[in-house]
């Protein structure tokens, strides 16, 4: 009789089915204790009823997700959504990270510490645990940049709703150096930079101040640390749609590189590819945006071993039987579900798929 799945090989299954590539690293951002006392056990909780979803993590990780062969240098912190109090770990971690590998880029998920203290309490400066742990988190990835064969001159984050946040803080306050107060002040090196070079923000929560909403809070400003940034959000995003736009205005009045997308439809926490919807192909727009501000090499630049970065797909004329368009393999590389990645282009074992952005995972 054929023996049940562990919970770990059933985790390992679903991520390898899911095209991402498996995690090599997993390291504690504070090994020899966090700068506070923990204020939730037991660790790494799970959520009746909402699979893929964390919940009280006191000992906070990154983890490495490298893309196949040798990437193209550049590097991205994740954060997750939830509102401080939850991570929504796989439709915000795990699937930008696959999205990201396909890219060529190498994916660091960040849990930080949740849930925090409702209200003004939970948030900075009130509570700097969520910023010490971006922080710890950014100087960790760059002190393993050579060995991690990254670029540390590009290195960005990405952050969805109270995950977009968290990387706008960090953004603006790389240098905050309330952890040289804590026990924890010898596990920081803070010689290492932990400024973000670029950033890609969903649906970003908590910046527009109340009960106007009309500017943003002080704490988020934008300054000399703040790199270049992309936007999304959704137009009926009824709680926080005004978050973009806010900030948007005050990269702008910065001086600072900035691109806008606010879509019709959407909601709040629609995630990478919401299908049918007009923001289902956002993450093509970011791509673009990526090539723009050199994070990714453009296909004619092949020196220094480092690889091709495919351009998104076009998209392609025929259909399937339901009227789907079909994509084909991207260029350089192959489709999704094809199981050696060594090899060069193939349709061999392409699928139909809704998704003109064929980097995308199969649904």
């Amino acid at each position: 009789m054929m023996r049940p799945l562990s919970l770990a090989a059933l985790i390992l299954a679903l991520v390898s089915a899911s095209g991402l590539s498996s995690a090599q690293t997993v390291l504690p951002l504070w090994p020899q204790g966090v700068p506070e006392p923990a204020q939730t056990t037991p660790s790494n909780s799970t959520i009746p009823n909402h699979p893929g979803v964390i919940t009280n993590v006191s000992v906070p990780t990154l983890t490495l997700y490298r893309p196949h062969g040798q990437g193209n240098g550049a590097a991205v912190l994740v954060f997750p959504g939830g509102g401080y109090q939850r991570l929504a770990w796989n439709k915000e971690g795990l699937d930008p990270c696959h999205w990201l590998n396909s890219l060529g880029i190498t994916c660091i998920l960040v849990k930080y510490r949740v849930p925090q203290p409702p209200g003004e309490a939970g948030h900075y400066p009130a509570d700097p645990s969520d910023l010490e742990d971006a922080q710890q988190a950014m100087r960790i990835t760059r002190a393993h940049a050579a060995q991690w064969n990254l670029d540390p001159a590009r290195i960005g984050v990405m952050g969805f709703s109270a995950g977009a946040n968290l990387a706008v803080l960090l953004c603006t306050h790389p240098d905050d150096d309330h952890i040289s107060s804590t026990p924890a002040a010898s596990q920081a090196d803070t010689q290492i930079s932990a400024r973000a070079d670029f950033a890609i923000l969903a649906y970003p929560a908590y910046l527009a101040m109340p009960p106007d909403n009309t500017e943003v809070f002080p704490a988020y400003q934008p300054n000399a640390f703040t790199p270049a940034t992309f936007i999304i959000q959704a137009e009926n995003d009824r709680t926080y749609g005004i978050n973009g736009l806010i900030y948007y205005r005050a990269l702008m009045q910065a001086h600072i590189p900035a691109e806008l997308h606010y879509f019709a439809t959407g909601g709040h926490g629609f995630g990478m590819s919401p299908r049918g919807a007009p923001e289902e192909h956002w993450s093509m727009l970011a791509a673009d945006w990526l090539l723009a501000i050199h994070v990714l090499p453009s296909q004619d630049q092949n020196d220094n071993g480092i690889h091709e970065v495919p351009s998104p797909c076009m998209m392609p004329d025929a259909l399937t039987p339901n009227g789907r368009h079909v994509n084909p393999a991207m260029p350089g590389t192959n489709p999704p579900n094809t199981t050696n990645p060594a090899n060069g282009p193939s349709t061999q074992n392409q699928t139909p798929s809704p998704y003109p952005n064929c980097w995308h995972s199969q649904p």
